[in-house]
């Protein structure tokens, strides 16, 4: 199978996990010492993944309110052959999100190591008919 391949199946499972909820998804995608990032207030914020884990469990899900998947990878920069960054565009409910994933291909195959992520806006949520 081709590293590209192998790598949007990665991908993949992390956009499951956002959208079901998923935290055997999140398991599966990032590494047990992944943190996740922000700076949308002007100060940095660490979200280690155990914390992350716990906010996924405990929100509604955005397949349980049937809203339509509106997702995009914008860009995969190869560093490697087994490490690559990965852009790509979510809408969570109504919130729009840019997310910079750091991605190594280790023994437990394609992982996050960490996350950085932008609330680029809002829209309404479209649902599945």
């Amino acid at each position: 199978m081709h590293k590209t391949t192998e790598l949007l199946k990665a991908v993949e499972t992390y956009l499951d996990a956002i959208y079901f909820c998923d935290v055997d998804k999140l398991d599966a995608v990032f590494h047990p010492d992944s943190s996740l990032f922000d700076a949308d207030k002007g100060a940095i914020f660490t979200d280690p993944i155990a914390s992350f884990r716990a906010d996924v469990a405990s929100r509604p899900s955005p397949a349980g309110r049937r809203q339509k998947r509106v997702e995009e990878v914008i860009s995969i920069d190869w560093l490697s052959p087994l490490s690559a960054m990965v852009k790509l565009r979510l809408q969570a409910h109504e919130n729009i999100f840019v997310d910079h994933l750091a991605f190594v291909n280790g023994k437990d195959g394609w992982q996050i190591v960490s996350k950085i992520w932008h609330l680029e806006g809002t829209a309404p949520v479209k649902h599945q008919s």
